[in-house]
C-alpha cells in the first residue's frame, strides 16, 4: 500500500483567524487560491459564495511541503471538553535541561503574543519526560510545546 497523506481537521468558531494562528505557530501558510484567481474572496465571489459563508472553512500547510495539511471547519457548537488528540509542538528538540525549559518558555511567551493560552508547566523527569509545556490555541484546542 502507497503511504497515506495526513490532514488534520479542526472544529471551529473562527476558521479563518485560527488558521493564520496555526500558520504563526508552525511556519504555515495558507493555502492558495484556485489558479486564476488572485485571492480566495475573488474565487468565492467567483464561484457564488454569499459573503456570510465565506468563514466557513480555511486550510493551510507546510511551506516546504512537509507536514500534514491543516484544515479548520466552522461548526455552530463550542468546544466542551479536553481534546483525545492533540498536536506536539516540537520547540526545543535536541535541547535538555535547562537549555531546553528556556526555548520552550521563550516558544510559549511568542504564542501567547498571537492568542495562546498557557495552562501547565511540566519539568523534566528522566528519563521518560524532558520536560514540556501545555497550552491551548486561541479557540481552546490544547497542544503541548515539547
Amino acid at each position: 500500500m502507497a503511504p497515506r497523506q495526513v490532514q488534520i481537521t479542526f472544529d471551529c468558531a473562527d476558521p479563518r483567524a485560527l488558521s493564520l494562528f496555526w500558520c504563526e505557530v508552525l511556519g504555515y501558510q495558507l493555502d492558495a487560491p484556485p489558479p486564476g484567481f488572485d485571492t480566495w474572496d475573488a474565487a468565492l465571489e467567483a464561484f457564488g459564495v454569499p459573503e456570510e459563508r465565506r468563514n466557513d472553512a480555511s486550510a493551510c500547510g507546510p511551506v516546504s511541503g512537509s507536514g500534514p495539511r491543516l484544515f479548520f471547519q466552522l461548526v455552530p457548537e463550542g468546544k466542551t471538553a479536553k481534546n483525545r488528540v492533540h498536536l506536539d509542538v516540537r520547540a526545543a528538540p535536541g535541547l535538555e535541561g535547562e537549555e531546553r525549559m528556556a526555548a520552550l518558555e521563550a516558544e510559549c511567551s511568542r504564542l501567547v503574543g498571537l492568542g495562546a493560552s498557557r495552562l501547565q508547566r511540566h519539568e523534566p523527569a528522566p528519563p521518560l519526560s524532558h520536560g514540556f509545556i501545555v497550552m491551548s490555541d486561541p479557540e481552546g484546542n490544547e497542544f503541548c510545546l515539547d
